[in-house]
């Protein structure tokens, strides 16, 4: 469908710089030189479902997952606070969220639906992608809805460490929904994925909301259907073997081949149970240890760049 073709081309191509000199800084702050390998393994969509936070979990104890990403509209939300009553010092952040893309499985807004009408659909949930959402959504309803979700995860005692956006919507909409984006983030000292796709496709209206402040990671890197059909072993071998120097970040969906992620993901044969699987099992498995060894990688978290960018 268009929203998965456009999401899939916004990560095959994000590469989140500013410039050169920005990135040996950061790698600098955060006490590397600039030859460093430095990678956050970054496991999206938690929250989404029991499957979803289970596994993600997991792998993030037992194997090299060491950052995620919670959905706060979603329905598993209160299981993750639990998680980190129990584990303060998990890597968090928001995944925050606009759509409600699978078939069976939705949600709306975490701010009262009185306040935000123009993000809900006919049927009572967020629109399904990024297209109908940037249609409709007035970008003062866009505010209160992400300050809900910031102050929801709050005062559930979620202290996220990073912000991104679930689909990317927040980053094609418009210069104001774009730029609520980067307020927010700067208001509650939380860094923001922002990627170079603007610098190289974007109005100036976007680019002149950006500072070097909104921009801290160097190439993010994710799977795409035909690294899926190829083989994600293959895929993920090849990218910690081949890894550059910098700041980068690996975007993954850790989940169980379940049931309940079955149901979830039906019609969905990209990013659906088997695909979430195979990056729950290639991520706790002793090979992605070795090759992170090896290849002399860094695994560093959203939190050590939220302290260098905004201080402890």
């Amino acid at each position: 469908m268009k929203s998965t073709r456009l999401v899939f081309f916004f990560f095959n191509f994000l590469f989140l710089i500013f410039n050169t000199d920005a990135q040996t800084n950061l790698a600098a702050k955060l006490g590397y030189d600039e030859n460093a390998k430095l990678l956050i393994i970054h496991a999206d969509d938690i929250g989404v479902s029991h499957s979803e936070n289970i596994g993600s979990f997991l792998a993030m104890e037992t194997g090299v997952v060491n950052s995620g990403s919670i959905m706060m509209p979603c329905p598993w939300v209160p299981e993750v606070a639990e998680y980190v009553k129990a584990h303060p010092d998990a890597d968090l952040g928001l995944h925050l969220t606009l759509t409600a893309e699978w078939k069976y499985m939705k949600w709306g807004p975490v701010a009262p639906v009185s306040k935000v009408p123009s993000l809900i659909s006919e049927n009572g949930y967020f629109y399904s992608d990024c297209l109908q959402f940037g249609q409709h959504a007035d970008p003062a309803e866009v505010k209160i809805e992400l300050r809900a979700q910031i102050e929801k995860a709050i005062k559930m005692g979620i202290h996220p460490t990073h912000l991104d956006s679930h689909m990317a919507c927040l980053l094609f909409s418009s210069p104001e929904v774009f730029g609520t984006y980067l307020e927010l983030g700067r208001e509650y000292k939380i860094p923001v994925m922002v990627g170079r796709f603007f610098l190289k496709a974007a109005p100036q209206s976007f680019l002149d909301l950006l500072t070097e402040e909104d921009i801290v990671i160097e190439k993010s890197i994710t799977a795409g259907p035909q690294d899926y059909l190829d083989g994600m072993t293959q895929f993920y071998e090849n990218v910690l073997n081949s890894l550059e120097p910098g700041v980068q970040i690996l975007l993954i969906h850790t989940a169980y081949n379940n049931t309940e992620m079955r149901a979830l993901t039906i019609d969905h044969l990209n990013w659906g149970a088997e695909w979430r699987q195979q990056d729950f099992d290639f991520f706790t498995s002793q090979n992605a240890k070795n090759l992170i060894l090896k290849n002399n990688i860094k695994l560093i978290t959203w939190r050590d760049i939220q302290k260098v960018i905004h201080g402890p």
